[in-house]
């Protein structure tokens, strides 16, 4: 019976006229699957792309977690004994003391641009930095420290240095209003060195390419007037997995006491994920309607069929076909149209993101997005929610007329013939 059922849903699907082609509302509800399966995969696929890749380049240019001290300033004294309990952690991977404050540098006397100056140790192994962009200066500038006599280095994001005009070599002036000195005359004068431009950074990410500058951890404490003290603004640290950070930082707080504080990358940028997370999720939500028009196509569609096929249904009744298997006919009817629908929407969907995250098709402005071009990431995870999402919606809407033709009585549906 269930051949038989599924013979006669492939003859209603068919037009009267031409019996192998679809008829064309039936096309219609084809089509509407289609596009909305398509449209939800590729756009999903954006949204986890979007995400992922800021992660990567955040998880690629920031500690997984900072260590610091409270206070009015970001100043650690001890740091060396802080860290050795930190390192005890056995999730801790690296720990690494940095100095970080907001500069202004100078070119010649036109131009000035405010930059976030990172201070690191040169001389540690690559492979016990806190950051991918650390590791990847000790490999690549590890002979930048300054002999005597020598201006201090100092590394520039590449679009940074290309927006100044800076090449390696070049020299400019960097003022720390931190580290203040009155005068001869009783005024508060800032901190001015003259450095040199040793080289540029590149992370792919226009925030940290724009605004971010590195030099010797020595040099950015003798700038702040930290170097005599021995003090840092705190310890990046980097442990086994990145997702656990905020329970390793609670862990660690409560070993180091409440003089210190701990924040993680999570945290850090807890507003720009929950941003992406709610975009993601509207959208998702937005152009599932997409489907669901489609799915009217296919009650329409069943509709249609039921009041041209009465007479058939009728006959079909009064031969002793059971009310069940009328049912049967229409299911089947209208699911085989969300079924193949909702496989060439994913196949299309697949491809189009495939297409788009190969060739890279589509740029992005940076300044805004904070990458150059647009990524695409398919998570199996939402492809099987996609796929099932529309399969049920296919199976829904195809119950109403299902019914209808199924309480069709013989002789009345016999009568309109």
């Amino acid at each position: 019976m269930v051949r038989l059922s599924w013979f006669l849903a492939r003859r209603y699907l068919a037009s009267r006229k031409r019996g192998r082609l679809l008829s064309f509302i039936t096309w219609i509800a084809l089509g509407g699957i289609t596009v909305g399966v398509t449209a939800l995969i590729v756009v999903i696929g954006v949204m986890d792309g979007m995400q992922k890749e800021l992660q990567d380049k955040i998880l690629g240019a920031t500690p997984h977690l900072v260590v610091l001290e409270r206070g009015n300033s970001l100043r650690m004294s001890g740091w060396r004994d802080i860290a050795v309990r930190v390192q005890e952690n056995t999730s801790v991977q690296a720990v690494t003391p940095f100095a970080l404050t907001k500069v202004m540098v100078i070119r010649g006397a036109d131009f000035a641009q405010a930059l976030d100056l990172y201070g690191f140790d040169l001389g540690a192994p690559p492979e016990e930095a806190a950051t991918e962009t650390e590791a990847e200066l000790r490999r690549q500038l590890s002979d930048l420290e300054a002999t005597e006599g020598e201006l201090p280095p100092v590394v520039l994001g590449e679009l940074n240095a290309a927006r100044m005009g800076l090449f390696p070599g070049d020299t400019i002036f960097v003022i720390a209003v931190e580290n203040m000195g009155f005068t001869p005359m009783g005024t508060l004068s800032p901190a001015i060195r003259r450095w040199v431009v040793a080289g540029t950074f590149g992370t792919g990410m226009y925030d940290y390419d724009m605004n971010n500058a590195y030099a010797p951890l020595e040099q950015v404490q003798s700038l702040l007037g930290m170097r005599t003290d021995d003090q840092v603004s705190g310890l990046g640290v980097r442990i086994v997995d990145p997702w656990v950070a905020e329970d390793v930082g609670i862990a660690l707080q409560a070993e180091l006491g409440p003089l210190y504080y701990t924040e993680s990358w999570i945290t850090t940028n807890q507003s720009l994920f929950s941003a992406l997370r709610l975009e993601k999720l509207a959208m998702g939500v937005i152009l599932f309607l997409i489907v669901i028009v489609a799915a009217f196509n296919i009650v329409s569609t069943l509709v249609m069929v039921v009041v041209d096929r009465t007479s058939e249904i009728g006959i079909l009744k009064s031969m002793g076909m059971s009310d069940p298997q009328v049912l049967r006919v229409f299911v089947l009817q209208g699911f085989a149209i969300g079924v193949l629908g909702t496989f060439l929407g994913t196949s299309f969907g697949l491809i189009l993101s495939w297409i788009l995250d190969r060739y890279e098709i589509i740029r992005i402005p940076p300044d805004i997005y904070f990458i150059e071009r647009l990524p695409v990431s398919v998570d199996p995870v939402d492809i099987a929610i996609i796929v099932g999402g529309s399969l049920l919606i296919s199976l829904v809407a195809t119950i109403y007329p299902a019914l209808q033709a199924s309480r069709l009585e013989p002789v009345e549906a016999i009568k309109h013939e």
